[in-house]
């Protein structure tokens, strides 16, 4: 049954910024080599640059040195719900300060009814966030309805820096079953996915879904009951003489993104359901897909028996070799905060040039401006997605309008980047926190989902 929000607020849904996309080009990764000195950041997505590049995502392995990336802010509990979207934060205007908000935003955000929606409007690529601290080893649970249509795939995982991953995954067409999987520093192996049969509807239906990951095993959980069970010592490489098991600190990722796009790969789409409709389903019933989280929650383990620190070990993880392995992570307590966007793990004070009245340099400062490197993925050049699927957006424009009816309001992210541009609002309604969607209706969009082998 398709749940209707008001007509006004989809209005407020698809009304607003034009925004536009291009192709990502790959500059880092495997078979790629490392970032060069000016913009020493690989990207999560294997783009270089400085700024939010070198924050959450941040690949050790194939920045320019191990210093590159910002050291990750270390695992806290956090219990999430979301009468608003304070704890939130857009990717434009998070620094690293993981005390100030629990999530980081790509795309549109919104509050329903005191949930919150992960929304993807037609144009666009949709929306994930990231939790701002990490994860190694805890229970991670998140109770929500999933989106549908087809090529409509909403998830729930665990991202590494070294591309380890653990996985929920749903596809539009099928609302009772759970795809579960789990990579190994991002090695495309595709044996390890398996389903678990439900006996709710995922889009009706509030269900928790958990994630018990410890050093030796992952439990996927679903309302309690467990689906599936993977022992560390079952992934034994032999040709490597080593485990292949998910075992560096992650980030937690909510997303909804349109696996069903006609640019996609055609196996991507077939996956996903077939190519998406947009003119179907709550595309067009209410003006955006949506995923619905009604509760998060993350419970810490102790770290690894002999996990290394550099004294207190209280504030972050770095890694100490680009092997990336779990006896490479070294907990320490550097800090994790950029000064600002020109900022990278090795220069983390850098501030932009000050000019004079004439528009010259006042400081003589050598660092690199906006202009010369990119500094926040999306903005030009680097969308997000999940689970090697890459999808990007860039565009600017303002507009939107706050809506609310009796049956609730819906409050929206600022959407920078990604698939929906955004300017700084005066809208006095986003002064106190209560941001509109802004979505692309206008919007000149094309969308590109590559996978990036790593």
């Amino acid at each position: 049954m398709v749940r209707l929000l008001d007509t006004a607020l989809v209005a407020a849904a698809v009304l607003g910024t034009a925004s536009y996309a291009q192709k990502i080009v790959a500059d880092c990764g495997v078979g790629l080599g490392n970032c060069p000195s000016n913009k020493p950041c690989c990207s999560q997505y294997g783009v270089c640059g400085v700024g939010a590049y070198c924050l959450g995502g941040c690949d050790p392995k194939h920045s320019n040195s191990l210093e590159s990336c910002v050291p990750a802010p270390i695992c806290k509990d956090i219990d999430s719900t979301f009468p608003n979207l304070d704890r939130i934060v857009d990717k434009t205007k998070y620094l690293g300060d993981s005390s100030k908000a629990d999530w980081v935003s790509d795309g549109e955000p919104a509050i329903k009814d005191g949930n919150l929606l992960i929304t993807m409007a037609p144009g666009t690529v949709g929306t994930v966030i990231a939790s701002t601290n990490y994860v190694w080893y805890g229970k991670i649970s998140a109770t929500l309805k999933t989106s549908y249509g087809k090529g409509v795939v909403s998830a729930f995982i665990l991202l590494s820096d070294m591309k380890d991953e653990v996985d929920y995954e749903w596809v539009g067409v099928d609302l009772h079953t759970t795809q579960t999987n789990w990579y190994f520093q991002g090695i495309p192996n595709y044996t390890h996915g398996k389903n678990i049969s439900l006996d709710k509807d995922s889009y009706k239906d509030w269900v928790t879904y958990e994630l018990d990951w410890k050093p030796d095993s992952i439990t996927w959980s679903i309302d309690g009951q467990v689906g599936r069970v993977l022992k560390k010592s079952d992934t034994w490489n032999e040709t490597a003489k080593g485990y292949d098991f998910p075992s560096t600190p992650s980030r937690v990722q909510l997303s909804l993104w349109p696996g069903g796009l006609p640019t996609n790969a055609k196996g991507t789409i077939d996956w996903a359901g077939g190519e998406i409709d947009w003119k179907a389903g709550d595309a067009r019933d209410v003006g955006y897909y949506y995923v619905t989280f009604k509760e998060v929650k993350i419970q810490c383990y102790d770290p690894p028996s002999g996990a290394k620190k550099q004294g207190s070990g209280s504030k972050s993880y770095i890694y100490d070799d680009r092997a990336g392995f779990e006896s490479n992570v070294v907990m320490t307590d550097k800090g994790t905060v950029l000064k600002s966007f020109l900022g990278t793990g090795t220069n983390m004070t850098v501030e932009p040039a000050k000019t004079s009245s004439k528009g010259s340099s006042a400081t003589g400062n050598s660092s690199p401006s906006s202009s010369d490197v990119e500094t926040i993925p999306g903005l030009t050049g680097a969308g997000t997605g999940v689970n090697g699927q890459r999808g990007d957006g860039s565009g600017s424009g303002s507009g939107g309008s706050s809506a609310s009816s009796g049956s609730g309001d819906v409050s929206g992210g600022s959407g920078n980047g990604f698939s929906q541009g955004n300017t700084q609002s005066s809208n006095p309604s986003e002064a106190t926190g209560q941001k509109v969607i802004k979505g692309s209706m206008l919007a000149v969009v094309v969308a590109v989902v590559a996978v990036i082998v790593l």
